[in-house]
């Protein structure tokens, strides 16, 4: 199976990319294209949103296209953050420690409620992300 991409939505402050199917060697350019359109209309210090719920597989390749955008959006003082991982990818993630588990989401709700938690110590006076 291919790799399906859809943006949802496409905005300065927060964008989700949502992952069907295989992110390997042979799908990580198609996904690092898009990615990469989708990077340069965010916002200095924005977040990027992968929804994992529909990817089936992710290979040593897709490992590396995640770290890229990770790479691209700290650069930008922002954040990327992985929502709704099915087990087994869950598990490579788990493995190879690519991704802080503090940036992995059960659920969007988890994802919003950390947001959330994120946004209200900013307006307490703190500035750290946790």
């Amino acid at each position: 199976m291919a790799l399906n991409l859809r943006i949802d939505p496409l905005g300065p402050e927060r964008s989700t990319l949502y992952l069907e199917g295989r992110l390997d060697a042979m799908s990580f350019g198609e996904f690092d294209k898009e990615a990469d359109k989708v990077l340069e209309q965010m916002a200095n210090g924005s977040t990027l949103v992968l929804d994992l719920s529909a990817l089936d597989y992710i290979s040593s390749a897709g490992l590396r296209s995640i770290a890229k955008a990770r790479k691209t959006m700290r650069a930008r003082d922002g954040h990327t953050l992985l929502v709704n991982p099915q087990m087994q990818v869950r598990k490579v993630f788990d493995i190879v420690k690519a991704v802080p588990v503090k940036e992995i989401f059960e659920n969007v709700r988890e994802l919003d409620d950390y947001l959330d938690r994120i946004q209200r110590k900013v307006l307490d006076g703190g500035d750290e992300v946790e």
